[in-house]
């Protein structure tokens, strides 16, 4: 399934979501299932930016941006965050609202169904949110699926706590609820910031991207050829490599860009969305690559 279609129906089940959930705490009136419905309502905002966003990063390369516009998703990523903080900071505001004025739930067994009916939703489409981020290399879509997993943690504990007022009858465990489930978003929200501040600052790619990288340059490395040099980062689906490719200093040039277009082209099939930038030099001839001290 394309990312695009996915987001879309994030959009179209957080709506759902918010329906039951808002239902639920209409019923109830417990503050922890509006904290629930809240986080939910970020959903939506969420996706709708991340459409936005992934719209912006599929455009092709152009003039004003040659290596493509696939870092639009990072920003994504930091609005989710954003929106997450936001919804922690009303979900606060209600619970120390209810601990001033405590009142008794109502309707608990309809209320918590509706919210189990959404969870399960939520659920299911964050597990095929998730595998098709790793397919398709989408922050985020990640990020909208660890925000959907969250979600479905939020209400598990909402439905834990709502169980417990209504054994015990302590009305203020409704409102620490809520404090708690903003406390567990925010720590979500910060995470997924951070994920989109280490994509805008050129992250190196992932550990085991790397090692395809050297285990297909170890296939053409021998006595004579040489890779040294390297350098990688991420760009929302894309990946850059730049390194030197040391050969034998009586080759021709056509020989040597050929073996350059080979080396190029089983990096590309190793690694889908990989653009690879080798400089050709003589095995005599070291480049002052990392020479230059950068000022603070």
């Amino acid at each position: 399934m394309q990312v695009k279609t996915l987001l879309r129906l994030s959009v179209a089940t957080a709506l759902v979501a918010i329906a039951l959930k808002t239902a639920a705490w209409w019923i109830t009136g417990s503050v922890g299932l509006l904290s629930d419905a809240l986080e939910s309502l970020v959903n939506v905002a969420s996706a709708l930016f991340a459409l936005a966003m992934v719209t912006i990063a599929a455009r092709p390369a152009d003039d004003d941006h040659p290596f493509g516009h696939t870092k639009a998703e990072y920003f994504s990523s930091a609005f989710e965050g954003l929106m997450i903080a936001a919804a922690a900071i009303a979900i606060v505001w209600a619970a120390l609202q209810r601990l001033q004025n405590l009142q008794p739930l109502q309707g608990v067994g309809i209320g918590l169904t509706l919210t189990v009916v959404s969870s399960v939703l939520n659920g299911l489409l964050a597990w095929k949110m998730m595998a098709a981020s790793r397919l398709h290399r989408s922050i985020a879509l990640e990020a909208d699926a660890r925000h959907l997993y969250a979600d479905v943690w939020t209400s598990a504990g909402v439905v834990v706590g709502v169980l417990l007022v209504e054994a015990t009858d302590w009305l203020w465990l409704d409102p620490a609820i809520a404090i708690g489930v903003a406390a567990n978003i925010i720590r979500e929200g910060a995470r997924v910031v951070w994920g989109s501040v280490e994509g805008l600052m050129d992250k190196a790619v992932e550990p085991e991207v790397q090692e395809r990288i050297e285990r297909t340059l170890a296939r053409f490395a021998d006595g004579s050829i040489r890779f040294d040099d390297r350098v990688t980062r991420r760009a929302g689906s894309r990946r850059f490599l730049d390194m030197h490719m040391h050969v034998p200093a009586g080759w021709t040039l056509g020989r040597a860009a050929a073996l350059r277009g080979a080396v190029e082209q089983a990096l590309m099939d190793e690694v889908p969305g990989l653009r690879a930038s080798i400089q050709l030099l003589p095995s005599n001839v070291e480049a002052q690559f990392n020479a230059v001290e950068q000022t603070p």
